[in-house]
C-alpha cells in the first residue's frame, strides 16, 4: 500500500513538472466597461510572486484579443509581471479574415476618443487589481495594438513605457512637445510594407520635436507580423505581405524585457 502511494505520489510529481509553465499561471477573463460598450479582457498572474509588483498591457493585433495576444500575456506573467490583454473592439470580438479585421480596427483609428476610453478602461482596471503596484505600469501592442499604444503615449497617457511591435507609426495626432511621458521602443522590419520609409521618417522627425524619450529598431529584410508565428499561413492564404522572421521575433522580445526592466527598477 505504502508503495503504491509512494508510486502515485511519484507520478503526479513528474506530470506536474511536465506541464507548460503557463499552466502554473491564474489566468481569467475579466469583464469591464467603457461607455455602453461591454468589453472581455484576459487576466494573467503569477502565484510564485507575491505583494504588488509592475504590470503591462497588451494590445492586439487587428485579429482581435485572440489567443496570440493571450500567449503574449501568459509570457510577460511568466517574467513577474501582471498582464492584462485588452480588448479594443467590444465583447472579445475577433476574426480570422483581413477583411472583417481592417473593418474593426479601421472604426477604432477613426475614433480613437472612443480608442482612448477603451484603453484607459482596461488601465484602469488593471491598476485596481491587488497584485499591481500602479505606479508602474506599461503597455505593449502587435501590429493595430502597437499604433494604438503609441497614441496613447502620444496623448500624454500615464504610463512608464510603451512598445510597439510592427505597429503603424502613422498619426493624424502628431505629439505635442514635452506631452509624451512614456518612454518609447518601436520595432519594425525594413522590409515592411505596411509602414513604408517615409513613415518611418516622419515618426522618428516627429518624436524629436516632441522631445520624446524614444528609441527605433529597425530589422533588414523583415516584412511585417514579423512577431507572430501564424504570419506565413495567413500570407499564404490571403496573399497578405507578411512573414514571421524567428531572429526578429526572439530579439525585438528580448531587448523588450531589458526595457521593462529598466523603465520599472
Amino acid at each position: 500500500m505504502i508503495n503504491r502511494l509512494l508510486f502515485v505520489l511519484a507520478m503526479a510529481s513528474i506530470l506536474t513538472s511536465a506541464l507548460p509553465a503557463w499552466a502554473k499561471l491564474n489566468a481569467r477573463t475579466i469583464e469591464y466597461q467603457a461607455g455602453d460598450t461591454a468589453l472581455k479582457g484576459y487576466l494573467v498572474e503569477n502565484p510564485k510572486f507575491t505583494g504588488k509588483r509592475p504590470a503591462v498591457l497588451v494590445v492586439h493585433e487587428w485579429w482581435g484579443l485572440n489567443d496570440y495576444a493571450r500567449k503574449r500575456a501568459r509570457m510577460l506573467a511568466e517574467l513577474g509581471y501582471t498582464a492584462l490583454a485588452i480588448d479594443m473592439y467590444g465583447d472579445g470580438k475577433t476574426t480570422r479574415h483581413p477583411d472583417d479585421a481592417g473593418k474593426f480596427a479601421g472604426e477604432v483609428m477613426k475614433n480613437m476618443p472612443v480608442g482612448e476610453a477603451r484603453f484607459n478602461a482596461a488601465l484602469a482596471l488593471l491598476k485596481q487589481q491587488p497584485s499591481v503596484d500602479a505606479t508602474r505600469v506599461s503597455a505593449i501592442g502587435y501590429c493595430f495594438g502597437g499604433g494604438v499604444v503609441l497614441h496613447m503615449a502620444r496623448v500624454g497617457t500615464d504610463l512608464k513605457g510603451v512598445v510597439s511591435f510592427h505597429g503603424s507609426l502613422a498619426t493624424s495626432a502628431p505629439a505635442s512637445p514635452g506631452a509624451v511621458k512614456a518612454k518609447i521602443l518601436v520595432f519594425n522590419g525594413e522590409a515592411d510594407q505596411m509602414i513604408p520609409a517615409d513613415q518611418v521618417a516622419a515618426f522618428k522627425e516627429e518624436m524629436s520635436q516632441a522631445d520624446a524619450n524614444y528609441r527605433y529598431v529597425g530589422y533588414p529584410g523583415v516584412k511585417h507580423s514579423f512577431t507572430n508565428p501564424d504570419a506565413d499561413r495567413f500570407a499564404k492564404e490571403f496573399k497578405l505581405p507578411l512573414a514571421y522572421d524567428k531572429h526578429a521575433d526572439q530579439d525585438s522580445w528580448n531587448q523588450m524585457k531589458l526595457f521593462l526592466k529598466e523603465i520599472f527598477r
